[in-house]
């Protein structure tokens, strides 16, 4: 990875006193360029100036909204797919042709394998290390972006069946990209599902890491951010905008362990191309 060919784009929106992700970095040892992502509908643009200088890129959230489907009517603006799509665009501004998306509210970023049968997990201590991996990874299999996991899909431990997969056919809140290889987020809420659902029916490549994952604040817990639109509207809204736009393999179940929730549940054999057993192939 060239330093100069590769930068961090971190979103946010009313957080300047609270960016997390930019000291979660720093411990992490990342050394590389990083920017801190706006929007001109953000009442905090000086602040952010204050503390982050010329670090904070500014974009037309109006102007951005025309580009793409957001798959519904309202003129409510408050979510992060405005700032996920302009990213292609900002990354050729500044001259880099790979960029890591990412949100502003992380803790920690950690490795994980198996030892001693059992799920372990350790803090990374050269996140530059990483982001070289995982570039490496998104353009020896030309996909379209690749991912960190979260700790959702460690759910269960070793037993659990994601982390021995290694690749998971999604990506969902951190987005290694080449702007070569450009694609659109999709629906105004719920993008990132939306997004890797109805590229993955078309047999594009979108992969989840579960080597190295990420965790983040509760989001009903973290003031600004998209916090707002989910205590306002929940998940069951949420969930339904990948319900529209693959009604072939998405439904929604209540999920959770203790608090039961609305959750999109996809049906992955529906979903995306598979590579089929050569005991179907005809003799």
């Amino acid at each position: 990875m060239r330093r100069d060919n590769f930068a961090i784009f971190i979103l946010t929106h009313g957080r300047a006193d609270n960016v997390k992700t930019v000291q979660t970095l720093q411990k992490c040892g990342y050394t590389g360029k990083y920017y801190i992502v706006i929007d001109n509908e953000d009442d905090q643009e000086q602040k952010y100036r204050r503390i982050y200088g010329d670090k904070v890129i500014q974009f037309d959230k109006l102007a951005v909204s025309k580009t793409f489907d957001t798959m519904d009517l309202s003129e409510d603006r408050r979510t992060i797919v405005y700032a996920r799509n302009i990213c292609f665009e900002l990354a050729k501004h500044i001259g880099v042709r790979y960029f890591l998306e990412l949100d502003d509210d992380y803790k920690s970023f950690e490795y994980r394998w198996i030892e001693d049968g059992k799920l372990k997990v350790k803090s990374v201590s050269n996140m530059d290390k990483v982001c070289q991996i995982m570039l490496d990874f998104l353009k020896d299999t030309k996909a379209l972006t690749v991912a960190m996991a979260q700790g959702g899909d460690f759910i269960g431990g070793k037993d659990g069946g994601n982390y021995k997969r290694h690749v998971l056919r999604k990506a969902m809140n951190s987005f290694f990209c080449d702007t070569e290889n450009p694609f659109r987020f999709v629906g105004r809420i719920n993008e990132d599902v939306n997004t890797y659902v109805s590229l993955g029916q078309t047999g594009q490549r979108i992969f989840t890491v579960t080597d190295v994952s990420l965790t983040q604040e509760s989001t009903q817990n973290n003031k600004g951010g998209m916090s707002d639109v989910y205590l306002d509207m929940g998940t069951y809204l949420k969930s339904f905008y990948t319900v529209m736009i693959a009604p072939s393999c998405v439904t929604v179940s209540m999920m959770g362990d203790k608090h039961l929730r609305v959750h999109h549940k996809i049906r992955w054999d529906n979903c995306c191309p598979q590579i089929l057993s050569d005991k179907w192939k005809k003799k």
